[in-house]
């Protein structure tokens, strides 16, 4: 039973939000949508639950049309940033407020809703707090609370918006973990929203990058980690660092730089871009080097150092403080990246064009 969405376009006024989008959440996976605001993830999240609805584009589960179906009908569990838990009900009310609005004929009977309710509290690891209210919760607690309200209509699709988003960053880490053993232990399908690398990549078994309305690329967390496929996705993941090079025989080239440590590449003769992290530059002494050192800090366990050619191209490094003891201000340095990312031509777009989406066949219901 898995989820698609083609061509699924979405605007608001003259402002398109979502351009095309393709994808296939397989039963059972766990997706996260990562990009920066105003990439389309929560719109996206919204369309899959019902709660809008798309200009153009198709959204089936297990083959059935869910644009043909109300947010009721797709029996999706949702799980808000801010909890938006009832403040005048117990959590144990909470849990169970999902099953006891259910239509007649598929609402349980009280004593299962109750079994239902004990045995998501037990299983969250909040059963001593049944007969406390929201106010008397922390943010993690309370977000525990939400995702058994979520969990109790046994949701086909589980979909879960910034869920970490208002905790700090302990309890966040903490929850992650936690969340990750939780799906496992379902097997739920599940989608969240995150604009955090860290999140998406710890929870997810792939990451769905967007930007300005597109996916830019989908993949394990590694593979985007370590092979990003646009210049977006590289800047996006910390490839800060942009040099003009020259591709000879697929082998990149560039002045001051020792590049032999990066692998051959498919790439066309010519000028070409690479992208690097700063914590993957190396910076060796080097009298004849066309770079001097020209600012040097201190992180605590780091240093940042800033080396700059006669040209005035400018290059940031991290290295530990250990590898960089004997560098100082005014030392000439090469410089010799350890991996790094290359797309082809000086010019390096931030996005590619969505392909057009097909028009909605059907009125929305």
């Amino acid at each position: 039973m898995s989820l698609v969405i083609s061509h699924l376009a979405r605007r608001f006024g003259a402002t398109p939000v979502l351009r095309g989008i393709e994808l296939e959440v397989r039963q059972g996976e766990l997706i996260a949508l990562l990009g920066p605001s105003g990439s389309g993830k929560t719109t996206l999240l919204r369309i899959i639950a019902g709660l809008d609805w798309p200009d153009a584009g198709g959204l089936s589960f297990d083959g059935t049309d869910w644009l043909a179906k109300s947010a009721a009908e797709r029996r999706i569990g949702f799980v808000f940033q801010h909890y938006a838990l009832f403040p005048h009900m117990t959590v144990r009310d909470n849990i169970a407020f999902g099953l006891t609005v259910l239509p007649r004929a598929t609402r349980p009977g009280q004593a299962q809703i109750a079994a239902t309710v004990d045995r998501l509290l037990r299983f969250l690891q909040i059963d001593g707090l049944a007969d406390r209210y929201p106010a008397e919760l922390s943010g993690g607690q309370r977000q525990r609370v939400a995702l058994g309200r979520a969990m109790a209509i046994e949701p086909r699709v589980l979909l879960l918006d910034e869920p970490f988003g208002a905790l700090d960053a302990q309890v966040r880490r903490d929850l992650r973990r936690w969340l990750r053993g939780v799906h496992d232990s379902t097997g739920t399908t599940t989608i969240f929203v995150t604009h955090d690398q860290e999140e998406a990549f710890e929870l997810a078994d792939r990451v769905v990058v967007m930007n300005g309305g597109v996916v830019e690329q989908i993949g394990h967390p590694d593979e985007i980690y370590d092979h990003p496929a646009t210049p977006f996705v590289a800047r996006f993941l910390g490839l800060t660092v942009e040099l003009p090079i020259a591709m000879r025989a697929g082998r990149a080239e560039a002045s001051g730089l020792d590049l032999s440590a990066l692998p051959r590449r498919a790439i066309p003769d010519g000028p070409a871009t690479l992208f690097l992290r700063p914590a993957d530059i190396q910076p060796v002494p080097d009298p004849a080097a066309p770079f001097r050192v020209t600012e040097i800090a201190s992180t605590g366990a780091l240093l940042r150092i800033v080396a700059e050619s006669d040209t005035g191209c400018r290059i940031e490094a991290e290295v530990s403080r250990r590898e960089g003891r004997d560098l100082r201000v005014g030392h000439a340095v090469g410089l010799r990246p350890a991996a790094g990312q290359i797309f082809p031509g000086g010019a390096t777009p931030l996005a590619r064009p969505a392909s057009a989406p097909k028009a909605l066949k059907e009125a929305r219901p």
